[in-house]
């Protein structure tokens, strides 16, 4: 009996240590940098367990059943890892960078956990490494936009050098040049559509900003560069993200991102992007709330094939926010205080509603390792329905035509309109050696398409009532007696179609649009805008030297009144060349120079102007007026520093555009526009990126612009500093993690600034919007062993008031107070 008992207390003793084995380890690239996301795997003839590394690149395995193991481990731009291993160890597993798993085409995702993006396919179509291309790019990667916790368009473009919103909607300035193409770029490829409300960045892997102008690449683009979203791909591992956020403004959003292979040959692989957000605003009747869709499927039926397909699905509802107005100057001063920044010139009932739907497809295939072919196609569709009361851009005047800056003029209009884009990219690469010189040349074709349906129409209520009953478009004083008048704070106006905005009561109720006098009435012609190109790149490697040549003939036609019987056409050419050359001083370090030209027939830079309504809903084209031609001339080093934890780049540039299509600023003539001779923008710039420590992360920029007008009709602007520019800018943000042996090892904090020197606005010179610097703040809790991360963002946190941009007293940008948002990650 005591001999039973004891052999099983010596079981029992036995099975409690046996089943307390455990494993642990970190994992880092070159033993530095830790790696996040690598996925762990232990296996025996007992059990098979996987795990992620987390943060810091740690691993644990806990409760193992048997002694020895096999330990793999693989992570997407590495080496993969095997090794024979024993329980209850403690390993440090240094991993290498894979050169060889660069794809030459985008089909798979990316799998880093850090700021810095080292290589980029847009730039140049191919896969090509930052620091072999010549010419400035600035990349906002997916943890860089979570740790921000900018969900937003946006937030995450404000990060990259040289790069500022200048309105709630989608008009950056780069370099100092404000964009004028209405839409994107999604993975190389052009999209039309009006981003009045801001989109997700749920399905965005990283934002690429290819600075200057680069129409040899994208075809018709802004001079001061190009902004492209690059979105997430499947991963042949599996992982499953959700997360759940509440803030400020009633703000509640929530996000899921599945990924992983759906066969066990992992030929097959998936990906699913999903948000949803309901927010209001700090801006008074503003909202905005979106669903975001974004499933892919990555096909690999051999190592030689990849088709990838993607679709991505935006619902967005909100309003159309147009600014802040505030009273006029006062003995030659102006009070950017003078009205709340919620104010808003809006109705209750008004409403912005869009939605779009994109398709892409893409393949890809490598006849040999010297000659490969990949075409991509991409089909959007896209609608909006909008109600908005706005303003006239000018304030009233009374009838003997004297100013009255406490009211401003409104309009109320309706529009309805829907189109669709096709975009087609083909090419052949082909790699090669002459000699001692290596080639990679590329000759492709691109069809670009955009049809404005049937269909689309505005209404507008505008102008002042007769006394006839009827509408006039305009007051004029000779005909003072023939008008309606109002009578407001003792000052007698002609009575206004659409009320005036008292600035000094302002009223936000429910409008009757019947109430108006719809006097403008119009259907939106149908047109298509077709761009053909054919295009040379050659890329090319002699010793330390590289050169990136490139030629694209590109033939532009702009159809209004499609398929009507008026229908007329309008058609531009243009040749486009690119010359870049760099030199490789040290491994770590190149050295570049680089020439480039841009094209933009005006038909394409007309619609974000604030009045282009002579040229957007009538027959008349805007490629009538010159083409907008563009240059760069940029030099700059790109650095890898410490062990390539660091990446630092800077460059100093010159851009030049002649034929600027601007608003005439003209208050009785608000759709004219008129051509700027040629304005200059030359600066300097700086991006930093990588590792202080292997838990501290830093992304920092800096941009100095000194832009100016070149020629222009009105002479007393020639040399003038140009509108909308901030000389200097600069952005910081830092993470850290508390090292595993912390008392605060859970905890991780997050610190940044940013900073815009002062503006002119963009049809006044009355006054400037002031120089600002905000502070912002995180704190990250990451429970150990455990797959959930808590995040609390606070923006602005000495709520500075500030604004981003302006065009005149009436339209003015505030940024966003003091808010937090407070995240909840869960990975499985």
């Amino acid at each position: 009996m005591y001999f039973k008992k004891l052999l099983s207390l010596l079981l029992l003793i036995s099975t409690v240590s046996f089943a307390q084995n455990t494993l642990n380890g970190s994992i880092k690239e070159n033993g530095k940098i830790p790696i996040i996301g690598a996925t762990v795997k232990l296996s025996s003839t007992l059990e098979t367990k996987s795990v992620l590394s987390d943060k810091n690149g740690n691993f644990e395995f806990t409760n193992l059943s048997d002694k020895n193991y096999k330990l793999s481990i693989s992570s997407i731009g590495y080496e993969a890892f095997s090794q024979e291993v024993k329980a209850n160890q403690t390993l440090e597993i240094s991993l290498k960078p894979s050169e060889t798993l660069l794809q030459d085409v985008e089909v798979l995702g990316r799998a880093r956990k850090d700021y810095n993006s080292d290589y980029s396919f847009s730039a140049t179509k191919i896969a090509i490494k930052n620091k072999e291309l010549p010419q400035a790019l600035s990349t906002v990667t997916k943890e860089l936009i979570a740790d921000r916790g900018a969900f937003q368009l946006a937030d995450a473009v404000k990060i990259a050098s040289g790069v500022s919103p200048s309105s709630f909607y989608n008009q950056f300035n780069i370099r100092g040049i404000s964009q004028n193409e209405e839409g994107q770029i999604i993975n190389g490829m052009r999209t039309r559509q009006f981003y009045f409300l801001q989109p997700l960045t749920t399905n965005v892997e990283r934002v690429e900003v290819l600075k200057g102008p680069a129409s040899v690449t994208f075809s018709s683009v802004d001079p001061g560069g190009s902004i492209n979203m690059v979105t997430k791909k499947p991963l042949a591992e599996t992982r499953r993200e959700v997360s759940l956020s509440a803030g400020s403004f009633s703000t509640v959003r929530g996000a899921l991102d599945f990924t992983g292979p759906l066969n066990e040959s992992k030929t097959l692989l998936y990906r699913i992007n999903g948000a949803y957000q309901e927010a209001q605003s700090y801006r008074d009747l503003v909202k905005n709330n979106s669903v975001l869709i974004s499933p892919s499927i990555t096909y690999l039926p051999s190592d030689k094939t990849a088709i990838n397909t993607e679709l991505i699905y935006s619902n967005m509802v909100g309003n159309l926010d147009r600014g802040q107005p505030i009273f006029g100057a006062v003995a030659g001063k102006t009070n950017l205080n003078s009205t709340p920044i919620s104010l808003n010139l809006g109705a209750a009932n008004d409403f912005f509603k869009s939605k779009e739907l994109i398709l892409t497809a893409n393949l890809s295939h490598k006849f040999s390792e010297k000659i490969s072919f990949n075409a991509s196609y991409m089909k959007q569709t896209w609608s909006e329905d909008l109600q908005e009361h706005r303003t006239t851009n000018a304030f009233a005047r009374d009838i003997t035509g004297a100013e009255v800056t406490s009211l401003v003029g409104m309009q109320m209009v309706q529009r309805k309109q829907l189109w669709n884009t096709d975009n087609l990219n083909a090419y052949f690469n082909f790699n090669f050696k002459a000699g001692k010189t290596s080639h990679k040349l590329l000759v492709g074709y691109d069809l670009q398409s955009w049809n404005k349906l049937k269909g689309g129409g505005q209404n507008a209520a505008r102008g002042f009532l007769l006394k006839d009953g009827s509408v006039a478009g305009s007051f004029a004083i000779a005909n003072a007696a023939n008008y309606q008048t109002v009578t407001i704070g003792g000052k007698t106006l002609p009575r206004p179609n659409t009320n005036y905005f008292d600035l000094s009561n302002p009223v936000y109720t429910v409008r009757n649009i019947n109430d108006y006098t719809l006097n403008s009435r119009i259907a939106v012609p149908s047109a298509l805008t077709t761009t053909d190109a054919i295009y040379i790149q050659e890329q090319l490697k002699i010793g330390k030297f590289s050169a990136l040549l490139s030629l694209r003939n590109e033939w532009f036609e702009d159809i209004t009144n499609y398929n009507a019987p008026n229908e007329a056409s309008f058609k531009n050419t243009a040749l486009i060349p690119r010359i870049g050359l760099t030199y490789e001083v040290t491994k770590n370090i190149n050295v570049y120079g680089t020439y480039l030209e841009g094209y933009q027939p005006q038909s394409n830079t007309v619609t974000l102007l604030p009045s282009t309504g002579a040229y957007f809903w009538t027959p008349t084209s805007a490629a009538t007026f010159k083409p907008l031609i563009s240059d760069l001339k940029e030099l700059g080093v790109k650095t890898e520093l410490f062990e390539k934890r660091f990446t630092l780049n800077a460059a100093v540039y010159e851009i030049n555009q002649k034929n600027i299509l601007m608003s005439a600023n003209d208050p009785t003539k608000p759709d004219l526009l008129v051509q700027r001779g040629a304005d200059r923008s030359r600066g300097f710039e700086t991006d930093l990126a990588g590792f202080i420590l292997p838990n501290w992360q830093i992304n920092a920029s800096y941009s100095f612009i000194d832009a100016k007008i070149i020629a222009d009709a009105n002479e007393a602007l020639v040399g003038q500093r140009k509108e909308n520019v901030a000389k200097h800018s600069g952005n910081v943000w830092t993470r850290y993690n508390f090292g595993a042996n912390s008392k605060l090892k859970d905890l991780g904090i997050g610190a940044g600034m940013n900073a815009q020197g002062s503006r002119i606005p963009w049809f006044s010179r009355a006054f400037e919007v002031p120089a600002f610097t905000t502070f912002d703040a995180a704190i990250y809790y990451t429970p150990s062993k455990s797959n959930v991360q808590v995040a609390l963002n606070m923006n602005n946190i000495f709520d500075k008031t500030y604004w981003i941009g302006a065009q005149n007293y009436t339209r003015l940008f505030p940024g966003a107070p003091r808010n937090f948002m407070l995240t909840a990650t869960y990975k499985f």
